[in-house]
């Protein structure tokens, strides 16, 4: 699609809301425009005490038009806020400055353009971004109630007032974690990325093939140097961790030995008295046996992730998952009778095929086992899954009938005595929609709310391992990333020049900041 702005208009957020209506849009600036070309336009101009933007969507079909004048607040004339410096879309929209109330009139025009064209506007407003719990977690600050903070995120944002209740209730749990962290801390991450088989929505660095799999031991053997090292680090730096967890992939795949060995070397680091949470993701069940959750239990691990996605054993089979729903059950035993305190379950909205009637037995099926945690995914597929090859039409402007699956399990989890405890939105999900994590009181995923909410430092090891150094109070986010691909990453070698210009980047951020 064609993409025209004119004015102080961020190009990031507004492709951020032609993607609202355009799901999966390109945007090219050499590519020609032909009478099937998506057109939009949008300006944005400062004008006496406000803002004045404009939106024009011109199709095939038809074309609209929309403007929208803002007054700026009286906090509005100030400097941007960090939040604003970041330039996230969820941030944009963030901060009491001026350019919070531009995005807000930008995004308020093209909601209305969208409205008058195809006759909706999507249900979460002006949220574009990953992270929407951080605007509501404002209001909750500034000491506003969850009904007057869900009545301000209706009105600003126009976002559904279901939503954003919903929106306010994340922020309201996670306020409510984040007073029990303490100054000092940091988190965690292992990659362990193999896997029995290959999803065909996942874009994820996972081997799945015999001859990529005999790489492990290999693998194994360079993350346990990492791992001392990353934990020499972070003591140096004076910092304690809070929450460990091992991801992928599927770590699960390692046999109980080779499990065994990895949490023995981590648990020669951590310190039980401050570990909050230790989890480790066993997602296919067909890779969960009863002595890997013995070693797991006696190494410390307090949180077991076991994702079915489905319960519909067709649906599982086309996206690429050979195990069934039993397999599902069995695992679900051997962790619920191993010793282990909280058990994840996650299910996903829309997955190709599945209708509602049997995502809704999955919801049913999957609460009746009362999981501690259960997060409810909506169906995303990234530019190099397998299901885009074939050209198969998978994003819906209105989410069809996955909006039905979404509101379904919220309910469902809500009269179960469940509570929403963090939430994130990617690009890509069939309508526009959200992936909520849901708890039992006093079993919310600790990890999940740091990361999504960057209350502190999560030290990623391994292949595709992305560090995020979160400094405390004002300061801009860091990044530090190692090769993505398993055979990279173990080239770089221990105490290579490379290895070491991590750990000196991290120092470095340390030692500018304190």
């Amino acid at each position: 699609m064609k993409l025209i702005t004119d004015g102080n208009v961020n190009i990031y957020y507004a492709q951020t809301l032609c993607l609202l209506f355009f799901p999966a849009a390109k945007f090219s600036e050499s590519e020609p425009v032909t009478g099937s070309t998506p057109v939009v336009t949008m300006t944005s101009t400062e004008v006496e005490s406000g803002v004045r933007a404009t939106a024009k969507i011109k199709i095939e079909s038809g074309e609209s038009y929309a403007e929208v004048f803002k007054q700026y607040g009286d906090n509005s004339h100030g400097e941007t806020s960090r939040e604003d410096a970041v330039g996230t879309p969820s941030d944009m929209l963030t901060g009491r400055g001026k350019r919070r109330t531009e995005n807000i009139a930008l995004g308020a025009a093209m909601l209305e353009a969208g409205r008058k064209l195809f006759g909706s506007t999507p249900a979460w407003g002006l949220l574009t971004g990953v992270r929407p719990a951080k605007i509501a977690a404002e209001f909750i600050a500034e000491g506003l109630d969850d009904k007057s903070a869900a009545r301000e995120l209706s009105s600003d944002y126009m976002i559904n007032p279901k939503k954003a209740a919903l929106l306010t209730a994340v922020a309201r749990n996670e306020d409510n974690i984040r007073k029990t962290l303490g100054d000092g801390l940091c988190s965690v991450y292992i990659s362990i990325p193999f896997c029995p088989t290959r999803c065909a929505y996942c874009s994820f660095v996972s081997y799945s093939t015999k001859r990529l799999l005999s790489m492990i031991p290999d693998y194994l053997e360079r993350l346990y140097h990492d791992i001392d090292d990353t934990f020499s680090l972070i003591r140096e730096l004076g910092l304690r961790v809070a929450t460990v967890y091992i991801g992928g992939g599927t770590p699960t795949i390692l046999d109980a030995r080779q499990l065994d060995t990895l949490l023995e070397r981590i648990g020669r680091y951590v310190q039980p008295e401050v570990l909050r949470e230790f989890t480790l993701e066993a997602g296919r069940p067909d890779t969960v046996t009863a002595e890997k959750i013995a070693v797991a239990a006696e190494r410390g691990v307090t949180r077991v992730s076991v994702n079915p996605q489905t319960l519909n054993d067709a649906v599982l089979e086309g996206i690429g998952r050979k195990h069934t729903a039993e397999d599902f059950y069995r695992a679900f035993e051997l962790v619920r009778n191993g010793g282990i305190k909280t058990i994840n379950c996650d299910l996903i909205a829309g997955l190709p095929s599945e209708r509602f009637s049997g995502y809704s037995r999955s919801v049913d099926a999957v609460l009746k086992l009362k999981p501690e945690n259960v997060t409810f995914h909506t169906f995303c597929v990234k530019k190099s899954a397998e299901l885009l090859r074939d050209g198969t039409e998978l994003y819906l402007r209105n989410g069809g009938d996955t909006s039905k699956c979404v509101d379904y399990s919220q309910l469902k989890a809500k009269n179960a005595g469940y509570s929403p405890y963090y939430i994130y939105r990617q690009k890509n999900t069939v309508g526009n929609l959200e992936n909520v994590g849901f708890s039992l009181r006093g079993y919310e995923g600790i990890y999940n709310i740091i990361m999504m909410e960057e209350l502190h430092s999560v030290f990623a090891v391994g292949a595709g391992a992305v560090t995020k150094l979160v400094p405390r109070g004002e300061g801009r986010i860091e990044r530090v990333a190692v090769p993505k691909y398993p055979y990279e990453y173990m080239n770089m070698g221990v105490n290579s020049d490379a290895m070491n210009a991590v750990y000196a980047k991290i120092r470095n951020f340390y030692n500018n900041i304190y």
